[in-house]
């Protein structure tokens, strides 16, 4: 399966801001985005034109980034928000955050999406009962996603039940901590999803 290989912090670096694609580093004084405000590359210091295209680009840029989706699948989601009903930018986002490696992150199993989606290749989600195993995965309302039994004494999940409550949940996700379990109670709506992302930057981008 194709994924991004490269250094995490240059992208956030690209985008001008922090995306928490780090976990715990992105809180540390030793998160480059501090040391280095301003995008990697020889020209990074220098001010380019802000055009109407590049603002577009790098909304898009940043959605994909953030979610640790690539072009061709986010691109496919997009055209499957524009063929459903509702404004295409906030369904394009209750698609993502519906994946079920952002789920375990939301309940704040892994440290970043990119460790939750290795949690959930690794087999250790179970989604009602049974082992999901693909990242992109798309739970539903009432689905019940849960740590499986034999992976609950591994580190990062004692690590997630003693830090549980520190980070917020969001209101359409039910965390039981002790029992690391949650409950997906709806779709996501777009005023509840933090995402800082303006949606509708993307449609325009790609109604071109």
């Amino acid at each position: 399966m194709a994924r991004y290989a490269g250094a995490d912090c240059r992208m956030c670096r690209r985008e001008k801001m922090k995306l928490f694609l780090k976990g715990s580093k992105c809180e540390s004084p030793k998160c480059p985005i501090e040391i280095r405000p301003y995008p990697p590359g020889e020209h990074g210091r220098g001010r380019s034109k802000d055009s109407e295209y590049l603002l577009q680009l790098r909304e898009k840029q940043k959605a994909r980034r953030i979610y640790g989706v690539l072009e061709k699948q986010f691109r496919g989601y997009y055209e499957e928000a524009n063929r459903k009903t509702g404004k295409t930018g906030e369904v394009l986002l209750q698609i993502l955050e519906s994946r079920l490696d952002n789920v375990v992150y939301r309940a704040g199993w892994g440290e970043s999406r990119d460790m939750a989606r290795q949690l959930v290749k690794h087999g250790h989600i179970r989604v009602n009962g049974r082992k999901v195993d693909i990242p992109s995965y798309r739970v539903s309302a009432n689905d019940i996603v849960e740590v499986a039994e034999k992976s609950r004494r591994m580190v990062p999940f004692e690590i997630a039940q003693a830090r549980a409550g520190e980070r917020p949940v969001p209101p359409w996700l039910e965390v039981i901590g002790g029992q690391l379990r949650a409950v997906v109670h709806s779709v996501p709506a777009r005023q509840v999803i933090d995402t800082p992302v303006q949606e509708q930057l993307i449609v325009e981008l790609y109604s071109k």
